[in-house]
């Protein structure tokens, strides 16, 4: 198997440090409102490396964060009145509810910031007797320039990135480009103790502290999308080797391409996006995984709802040619499409090359069908490429719902959610008997309720 990484600019062969454990760290969500398709790119891409690697026998570690404390949140939180916890935490919730609908199999852990304060105070504290940071005025600071080949993933000098870089004026850091590692506590802002004060993590620091606690020193995958190779996974690898005494933070940096809604990246911060759940509310989850793996993960993607259509149909033949009844004849052997697969898939999860050789395959089962052959054994083969590999569901589409109708359904879950953690169980049964009159089914489960339209 052969991965591309983004460090060394190039395709190397793979296999985890032990052997057989892939220690795999996936830069998470900031919960601050809906996801878009675009977090669901990087959790679909994600989701097929985690496959692919099972499937090739590996036992895969999996780990994702979620930033639940941040500028964003506490700005959103303020807007709307709420505690940054309690938006987090509905965001969140409806994040799992999504990953479930997408057919994406969850991370093994999805440690919090808030909850790996401790962890990240160890680093700090040990990078700041390392003399790799200083605090002043209640803030810690990263010292850049004591770090060895700083630049080296995004392969930017300090000067080029200063250069480029808008920065605002600040006479406690001794370089422009020292970055955060504890911020000093503002007014209403949530807060935790520290050596230097009360105050909160910076946004790099926790993935480091995540991934040390939970997979290490040094990871076999570090993923998340390209819009993180500057500056967050630079000054992760900073901040970590730093501390880590030089000891690689990753042996592999993977980064996907972006989401595209026209010729502009997909992004909350300038609500240029489709939700998920506008997207799931008007074609399939397997239409919009086909979309997103027609094209290599490190490609952007397009979307738009002509070709989310297109790809619906796309995988409606790989459907059909499931459902076709064979006959006793000669056997349709699957193993040259197999292997045609798993060539493209180890050759850095090249999934358009994979998805040629599965429609290949199901032409072949048609055609065999059609002529009496025995199938069986060419359907199980494109089951489990398919299904267990790729992670096509290979459902029946529902009807679409309107992105409007589908919005005040997700209103009044999320609303019974939050009744129901209030113990305010009457009314949470008033807002399940409104949702049935309007022919909606709920299935509660420990990462939320999933509602589904009956007729």
């Amino acid at each position: 198997m052969r991965i591309y990484d983004t460090l060394e600019g190039r395709v190397r062969d793979f296999a985890p440090l032990d052997g057989k454990a892939a220690r795999m760290y996936v830069c998470g969500v900031t919960p601050y409102a809906e996801a878009h398709v675009g977090h669901a790119m990087q959790a679909i891409v994600f989701d097929v490396v985690r496959r692919h690697l099972e499937h090739r026998g590996y036992v895969v570690r999996h780990v994702q964060n979620f930033t639940d404390i941040d500028d964003k949140l506490i700005d959103r939180a303020n807007q709307e009145g709420a505690p940054v916890a309690d938006l987090a935490e509905r965001h969140i919730a409806a994040y799992f509810r999504l990953l479930e609908a997408l057919n994406v199999r969850p991370a093994h852990h999805y440690p919090r910031a808030t909850e790996q304060t401790p962890q990240m105070l160890e680093i700090i504290g040990g990078l700041v007797a390392r003399g790799a940071a200083y605090a002043a005025a209640g803030d810690v600071y990263f010292r850049v320039t004591r770090a060895p080949g700083y630049g080296k993933l995004s392969r930017r000098s300090l000067e080029m990135m200063f250069a480029g870089a808008r920065i605002e004026a600040n006479a406690q850091k001794e370089h422009p480009m020292d970055f955060a590692l504890w911020k000093a506590a503002k007014p209403g802002e949530p807060s935790w103790d520290s050596p230097w004060g009360p105050g909160r993590p910076g946004w790099h620091i926790e993935c480091s502290a995540m991934a040390l606690n939970y997979l290490g020193r040094t990871l076999d995958i570090h993923g998340g999308g390209q819009d993180l190779v500057f500056p967050h996974h630079e000054n992760e690898i900073a901040q970590s080797e730093a501390f880590n005494d030089g000891q690689p933070l990753a042996r592999f940096w993977m980064h996907n391409g972006m989401m595209l809604l026209g010729q502009e990246k997909m992004s909350k911060s300038i609500g240029n996006l489709v939700t998920i759940a506008d997207a799931l509310a008007a074609h399939s989850a397997d239409a919009l995984r086909h979309l997103i793996l027609s094209s290599h993960y490190r490609s952007p993607v397009t979307y738009s709802d002509d070709l989310m259509a297109a790809s619906g149909r796309a995988v409606a033949r790989l459907r059909q040619a499931l459902a076709v009844s064979g006959g006793a004849g000669a056997a349709l052997d699957p193993d040259p499409h197999r292997a045609r697969f798993l060539d493209a898939m180890d050759d850095d999860f090249s999934t358009p090359q994979a998805l040629a050789a599965l429609f290949d395959l199901a032409r072949a089962v048609n055609r065999a069908a059609a002529e009496g052959g025995d199938v069986q054994a060419a359907q199980e083969a494109l089951r489990t490429l398919g299904g267990e590999v790729i992670g096509f569901a290979f459902a029946e589409p529902q009807a679409a719902v309107d992105p409007g109708l589908a919005r005040r359904i997700q209103d009044l879950v999320d609303r019974r959610a939050r009744l129901r953690a209030e113990r305010r169980f009457a009314e949470a049964d008033a807002i399940r008997d409104e949702l049935a009159a309007m022919n909606v089914s709920l299935t509660d489960s420990p990462q939320g309720a999933v509602w589904q339209l009956t007729q």
